[in-house]
């Protein structure tokens, strides 16, 4: 009988885990390292997986998730802030029913809102038209003040990083500011482009052992996405490689990651919601603002 409780409160501990809210950034320090590329794919794979998922893009225009997947956004979350267009008339369908929030030039005029726009702003996240379970942020590239409010409002930040000198040390640099400026401690680390799984470990290896040194915070290896021409050929056509070529090695390598995710632990006790991860990013922008002297 103890041993069906066990099982049971189990399975019960899972069921919850999976209804559960996860808002993860996506972010890196240096542009080119396929940051975009990767929320697509891992959105998609966890949608396959039966997660309701949201991508929140706040890059530029150019080169954006809406913009590598073909779509046509007409309007940002500033249009809400704005009031000129409801939530739901922002939110676009992408690949597998993910919805896509273009977000910004919302993000950007965060920090300026006032109470009355700030609770109504809540208030609308806090109506979504579709459940979501899985929010993936896909910030601005670069070490600058536009990916750190989404980064500190975040349950979970995701560094993407190539091979490269400029990406490991640009990387580092990043986490050493959202460390001791902003008291993050935890970072997870995802390596795009490693020829093996040995080159992928490696790197990280040395990431770790200087942040854990030099910095006092730890990072987690989530895995690696090898290089793969059919990952080049399903961008240009504006189609994730795991809808695409399911096949391929880079499709295998982002739903091996897309697993890994869905069973991190939690580190928070309380119940994550839209609502407070919106007045987290408010005040986060605020903070942001208020270090840069806007």
């Amino acid at each position: 009988m103890a041993r069906v409780n066990i099982d049971q409160a189990e399975g019960l501990r899972r069921l919850l885990a999976r209804d559960a809210l996860r808002i993860v950034t996506v972010a890196s320090a240096t542009s080119g390292v396929g940051k975009t590329s990767t929320v697509i794919n891992l959105a998609v794979a966890l949608a396959r997986a039966g997660r309701e998922v949201l991508i929140l893009d706040g890059s530029p225009r150019r080169g954006n998730v809406s913009d590598t997947l073909g779509i046509n956004a007409r309007f940002d979350l500033l249009d809400v802030i704005n009031r000129d267009r409801t939530l739901e008339q922002v939110l676009m369908t992408g690949p597998e029913g993910i919805s896509v929030l273009p977000a910004a030039h919302g993000i950007a005029r965060l920090a300026g809102l006032n109470r009355d726009g700030q609770d109504r702003l809540i208030g609308c996240f806090g109506k979504l038209p579709n459940p979501v379970n899985v929010v993936l942020v896909d910030t601005a590239a670069g070490n600058s003040g536009k990916a750190l409010p989404v980064s500190l409002a975040a349950q979970d930040v995701m560094l993407v990083l190539s091979r490269t000198s400029s990406s490991i040390t640009d990387n580092y640099a990043l986490i050493k500011t959202m460390s001791l400026q902003y008291a993050k401690r935890h970072f997870r680390i995802l390596v795009n482009k490693a020829r093996s799984e040995r080159e992928a470990r490696t790197l990280f290896s040395n990431m770790e052992q200087a942040a854990k040194r030099y910095l006092s915070v730890s990072l987690d290896y989530i895995g690696f996405i090898p290089p793969d021409d059919k990952l080049e050929r399903a961008t240009a056509l504006c189609t994730p490689v795991v809808e695409a070529f399911p096949a391929a090695p880079s499709a295998t390598g982002f739903r091996r990651v897309a697993a890994e995710m869905m069973g991190w632990s939690r580190q928070a006790e309380t119940e994550e919601s839209m609502e407070n991860f919106m007045q987290r990013l408010i005040q986060s922008s605020r903070l942001g603002a208020a270090s840069i002297g806007i």
